[in-house]
């Protein structure tokens, strides 16, 4: 029983700290843009690889 005299203390203050940092990223437009990551690796430029050497070619 003398648990809960320490752990509710620390349940709330941790749901009071998530809460915070929820409201300061909705504050700073963190969740603006859901789609863009997701669509820019699509549309991305293919950029050529460099040629491998002769060690990564597997030829000796």
């Amino acid at each position: 029983m003398n648990a809960f005299y320490y752990l509710i203390p620390v349940s709330l203050l941790l749901g009071t700290a998530g809460l915070g940092l929820f409201l300061w990223s909705m504050r700073n437009n963190q969740y603006e843009d859901l789609d863009g990551a997701s669509e820019r690796i699509l549309y991305d430029e293919d950029v050529p690889a460099p040629p491998r050497g002769k060690e990564a070619s597997g030829t000796h």
